[in-house]
């Protein structure tokens, strides 16, 4: 018995696929097949039950599976010792960030951790908030900043980095300049200009408006925030952006 046989086989099992536990595994569909059924000769079980087109467990296979996984998570324990007792940690972290992302904090917590971790490679990729959630459900990152209006479905877990107010955006001669503030009934009354559907700032816009029955006029519409305010900051709309994105030239309120 090998530990790859053992790998290959809750590999079919978790993708319930042969083709697709190849795939992971990085190795030939007719090898995955031959090191599983070597493994059954060698149990004396008929682990897979291969009748249907999505392939399951037997009732031995079940039996089976979760001593399979004792061992692989005992032998990467092993292997997590030794590389810490050498003073070096391996392996891969993706981290997601929403698109146009200015939070410090984050910046300063990679670079603290690639100090710490060395051997580990940081992946880092940007992306809407919606789709960086459904990255951590789906296993494509490990964790994300994001922004959001409202909880995070379960099981995720999240902590508040920053909690910034939702603010419009205007140049110094726009009507809206005169006061410190705008009612939102009043800011649907103008063409916005607005990060798109999927951004926490659009889903607190968009939120905002569903309670008050009111419905905004996106007249325009960018993935980067300076792009949003610097297209009000030339007459073209009322930007809406959380108060930490503007930058001179513009008034907020």
């Amino acid at each position: 018995m090998e530990l790859r046989q053992l790998e290959y086989l809750l590999a079919v099992v978790e993708e319930a696929n042969f083709t697709r536990a190849a795939e992971r595994v990085h190795v030939s569909q007719s090898g995955v097949s031959a090191q599983i059924r070597q493994l059954e000769r060698e149990l004396g079980q008929t682990l897979l039950d291969r009748s249907e087109r999505m392939v399951r467990l037997t009732a031995a296979g079940e039996a089976i599976a979760p001593h399979a996984r004792a061992a692989l998570a005992a032998v990467a324990s092993v292997r997590r010792t030794a590389d810490e007792l050498a003073g070096l940690v391996r392996g891969k972290v993706a981290v997601g960030m929403v698109t146009g992302c200015s939070v410090a904090a984050l910046f300063d917590g990679l670079q603290g951790f690639h100090q710490s971790y060395p051997g580990i490679e940081i992946v880092l990729e940007e992306d809407a908030s919606d789709r960086l959630v459904e990255g951590v459900l789906n296993g494509r990152f490990d964790l994300a900043l994001l922004g959001t209006a409202g909880p995070l479905p379960p099981p995720l877990q999240s902590d508040v980095v920053a909690d910034e107010a939702v603010v419009a955006a205007v140049p110094f001669r726009h009507p809206l300049a005169d006061g410190d503030q705008v009612s939102l009934k009043r800011l649907v009354e103008f063409g916005l200009i607005c990060l798109p559907q999927g951004s926490g700032v659009r889903a607190a816009l968009d939120t905002g408006c569903a309670a008050k029955g009111l419905r905004a006029n996106i007249t325009l519409e960018a993935s980067a925030p300076d792009v949003v305010a610097g297209l009000a900051e030339r007459g073209l709309g009322v930007a809406v952006i959380s108060e930490t994105m503007p930058s001179p030239g513009r008034k907020m309120m």
